[in-house]
């Protein structure tokens, strides 16, 4: 084996590892398929050994390449650490944060803005992608923090909830609910529902407060994203739900927005970070900051008050 390996590689090694699919790993990467089986065969060159079986559909760890996911994690970890105390000495940072969709657009940009007017210093970069991903990039260590939804259940993951918010109905002007005395799920019931796709856990928080109204919503479209949502919504293919925080960047008449009587959906947005990796100061910074601004009350009702 040659003496020295590359860091890249071995990044670019562990997503490929982890997915077990070339196309999803230089889709995650930002690279060609091309460009990623160069790098991988660059990295066996530097092995001297095989680390994947390929497969036409997926690509099997060698016992080479079971021993060096160990490694080079363990690699990665250490050269992060480093790189954190050596930013600590020179007062300056980076924090990978991730964000669920739902949240990213909306949350985020004055977050972000306040955060570099008051630490100049510290370069955030922001990965966004669903709960189920960001949950693994955080075990994995390639993000520090993570915006999301609850509930999370992953083992080695810290969550800090942080506020919740209401989700309201929303339907096109001149719907029946839109002038309607009082919302009841059981009248949302008998209507076309427009939905993300389950991917979304903005999804399973709506079909969770339907379940608990005995209502099962009819879904005629999903999609990825939450505008289209709002999109096929003021084009009368149907009602949704939305959160809060989307409906208050809506400012089109093409949309109406209606809280439910009696119970009202809602959803608890939190912080999610990996318990067993250093914390540096910019990532606790941040941290801080994202808690402060849930305290605000700007964005719902604070979690921990």
């Amino acid at each position: 084996m040659k003496r020295t390996l590359e860091l890249t590689l071995l990044e670019q090694f562990l997503v490929v590892a982890r997915t077990g699919n070339m196309t999803r790993a230089a889709g995650e990467l930002h690279l060609s398929q091309s460009a990623l089986s160069r790098s991988l065969q660059r990295l066996e060159d530097q092995v001297g050994q095989a680390l994947f079986v390929r497969q036409p559909r997926a690509m099997v760890l060698t016992e080479t390449g079971e021993l060096l996911v160990g490694r080079a994690r363990e690699i990665l970890k250490l050269v992060e650490e480093t790189c954190v105390e050596v930013a600590e000495v020179g007062r300056r940072g980076r924090v990978r944060l991730g964000a669920i969709p739902t949240i990213a657009p909306y949350f985020l940009p004055r977050v972000l803005a306040t955060f570099a007017a008051a630490r100049p210093e510290v370069a955030v970069t922001v990965q966004e992608d669903t709960t189920d991903q960001l949950m693994r990039r955080c075990l994995h260590g390639e993000v520090d923090l993570a915006v999301v939804a609850l509930p999370i259940a992953g083992r080695g993951l810290e969550v800090e909830p942080l506020f919740s918010e209401e989700l309201y109905l929303v339907v096109p002007p001149g719907h029946p609910l839109a002038e309607a005395e009082d919302v009841t799920a059981g009248l949302v019931g008998g209507y076309p529902f427009v939905m993300l796709n389950e991917a979304h856990c903005l999804s399973e928080s709506i079909a969770s407060f339907c379940r608990r109204q005995l209502v099962q919503p009819v879904a005629v479209e999903r999609t990825s994203q939450l505008t289209t949502v709002q999109e096929l919504v003021a084009l009368d293919h149907g009602v949704s739900m939305v959160p809060a925080m989307a409906r208050e960047v809506d400012r089109t008449e093409r949309r109406i927005y209606r809280s439910f009587s009696g119970e009202r959906p809602s959803r608890t947005v939190a912080v999610m970070w990996n318990a067993g990796r250093i914390q540096g100061r910019a990532v606790r910074q941040l941290r801080e900051h994202l808690r402060g601004e849930s305290q605000s009350g700007e964005w719902g009702i604070p979690v921990n008050p």
